[in-house]
This record gives C-alpha cells, structure tokens and sequence, in this order.
C-alpha cells in the first residue's frame, strides 16, 4: 500500500530540488520586487493593492470571509487559475484544499485547462484519491509537510468552517457513548476547539510562508450575529483576522436578470467585496463584481459598470454608453461594448483607463498635510 502511495505522490508532485533551483534563480532576479497574485478581477486587485495588476502579495496569509453564494469560491478559483496563466508562479504547487468538497463546476470552462492540470489537493489516498483536510489539526500538518518540502505553494483552503477539531471529535464521541448507555447527555463546553488550534498553530506557519514566497487564503463562511444591530461574525477564531495580512469579506448586492420570454431568468450575481484590515495599504474599500452562471467573474463588464457609475463614461437612458480613452469612441449597449472591447483586444486599455480613474478618485479625496517628522 505504502509502495502504491509513495508511486502516486511521485506522479504528482515535482522533483524539489529542481523547484528548489529554479525557485533561487528566481529569487534572484525578482529580489526587492513585489510579487503579486491577481484575484482575476481589476476592481478587487485595486481594492486589495491600489494596483491592477494584483491583489494578493507573495509571502502572505490572507482571511476571506463572506456570505452563502457571493462569490468565495470563484474568487478562490480564479486567484489559482492566474497563477497558471502567470509565469512568475511557474513552479508554484496550486493546493486547492476543498473541505467542504462543494467546488462541483468544470474546472476547464471557468478556469482554464492550465488550472486543470496543475491543481492538487493537499494529499493523495494509497489510490489516488485526494485527501483534504479534514480537522484544523490535519490542515496545519498538511501544510507543514509542503514547508519541510520546500516548494513554494498557493494553497486555498476552502473552507475552514468544514474542518473539524480532535477535541470536538472526542466531546462526540463522548457523548455518543452516554448516548448508547441511556444517560443523560454530558455537560460541558460547547466550542467545537478550533479557535485554540488556529490561535497556536497559525503564528508557526506565518514565517515559514514569508520565507518561501507562498500564498495562503484561508475562506469563511458568516454567521449571524445573536445580538441585534451587530455585524455578523465568523467561527474559527481571533488568530484568523489577527494574523491576515488582509481580510476580505464578500456579500451578495443583487441578482444578474435577463428577461427571456417574457420572464426575469437569473443570470448570476453581484458579489459586494470589502476590503478591510488591509495591511497592503491600509486603505478600506469596496466594490461591485458581477459574477455569471455560466462565464464566472465578468472582470470586462465590471470595469464597464465602474466607469459608468463613475461618470467617466456617460450612460443615457436609452442604455447606450459613450466609450472613450480606448480606442475610437463608441457609442454602444452594455454587452455590445462588452463584445467590442473583446473582439478588439482592448482589455490592457480598458483596465488602464480604470487604473486612472481610480487614482484620480484616490487623489481627490487625498488630505494633505506637511509632513511633522522631516
């Protein structure tokens, strides 16, 4: 069984020591160079970075909270499908660990066959089966064993609300077994354990990931708060926000229609992302990312609505938009302007025009002050 085991890792993990070379030539090349990771979305990248280009710095754990159905996944997907398309995460292990095993969408149409090939789980059974982690206890041993590695790694644990705890597997068990014995069920605490494990486990693998260049983005679902006009919450614990780099939380603003036949048909979402607790750039910051059933992020249809909504761009009520700053003005629908910054190669346009205003927001709402400390 073991033989069997060791021949499937040997199948799907690379040779360290040639990652471990080419990681070094790497490092020396991009030295004092930010290394960035793109969520797939410009607005988000902007949010979280002030650039771009990307979101999420090399070398960082970041926490991802949000509601059901606003997006979590897709972001999570989309970060490991740029890392294959980006050749600075050429030899980046993509762990895609999926507790709660909900990922059910066709990897290729969404994200690309890159992605599709180069995504592992965090282990393999001795028959090739993947393993995810299944307690807060195994997701931290799993990951010291890709550290002791020396491979760099993204690694996407989605989500920690479905691992478990060796404590809370104990209390059940006890309880259980009174159970079976016809006894009253026993007192005792309630907490399923995980906060203590993430609070002492989590600092050890801070530094360790800063070392090698890693990613780790640990996802949350929320909770409702008990107390009326608080904010919801989230399991698992101080230790998670405490140590992030940057905290993200995602909600859905809103349905996707179309009518088709006479009727609203649903054709996705808008997905709220806030960006607080950023330690990038220290700024808190919000926007809107559409998100379709069948295409995922519309990163081009986003930046279209922020420019829109903006006033760089001019919206009548008719629904054409006034285009310029990319090319030709043009005068069109929403989805035909989406169609036309497509066919015309215009995304790289696009996003600048984007960056600009941004910045011109950024430096509007700027205090100035002379500096106490020169």
């Amino acid at each position: 069984m073991e033989k069997k085991r060791t021949k499937v890792r040997s199948r799907v993990s690379r040779d360290v020591a040639t990652a471990k070379k080419a990681l070094q030539k790497k490092t020396k090349k991009t030295k004092g160079k930010k290394l960035g990771l793109s969520s797939g979305c410009t607005l988000v990248n902007l949010a979280c970075s002030g650039s771009p280009d990307y979101a999420f710095q090399a070398g960082h754990y970041y926490f991802v909270v949000g509601d059901s159905d606003s997006g979590k996944t897709f972001v999570a997907l989309s970060c490991l499908a740029e890392a294959a398309i980006d050749p600075k995460f050429g030899e980046y292990e993509l762990i895609y660990d999926g507790t709660e095993e909900g990922a059910l969408m066709d990897l290729k149409q969404f994200f690309g066959s890159r992605v599709a090939k180069r995504l592992q789980p965090p282990d393999y059974d001795e028959d090739g089966n993947p393993l995810n982690s299944t307690t807060a206890e195994s997701f931290y041993f799993n990951v010291q064993r890709k550290i002791d590695a020396g491979v760099p790694f993204i690694w996407i644990l989605d989500s920690q609300d479905a691992l478990t705890s060796e404590a809370e597997i104990k209390a059940f068990g006890k309880h259980m077994s009174a159970h079976e014995q016809g006894k009253d069920r026993e007192k005792g605490d309630y907490g399923d354990g995980k906060a203590k494990v993430h609070s002492a486990k989590l600092r050890k693998i801070i530094q360790p990931i800063a070392r090698m260049g890693s990613i780790l983005i640990i996802i949350n679902q929320t909770r409702d708060s008990f107390e009326m006009f608080k904010p919801s919450t989230y399991s698992g614990g101080r230790a998670l926000k405490f140590y992030a780099t940057l905290q993200l939380w995602s909600s859905k603003a809103g349905d996707i229609k179309k009518k088709f036949r006479g009727k609203d048909r649903q054709l996705g979402i808008y997905s709220k992302i806030r960006v607080k607790k950023n330690r990038q750039n220290g700024k808190d910051r919000t926007v809107i990312m559409p998100i379709y059933h069948s295409v995922g992020i519309d990163n081009i249809g986003g930046c279209v609505d922020y420019l829109v909504s903006e006033g760089t761009w001019k919206k009548t009520q008719q629904g054409t938009i006034t285009a310029t700053g990319i090319g030709p003005t043009a005068k069109l629908r929403r989805e035909e302007l989406v169609a036309h910054i497509e066919n015309e190669n215009l995304e790289e346009d696009l996003k600048d025009l984007v960056f600009q205003t941004w910045n011109e927001i950024e430096e509007g709402c700027r205090v100035e002050r002379k500096s106490r400390y020169d």
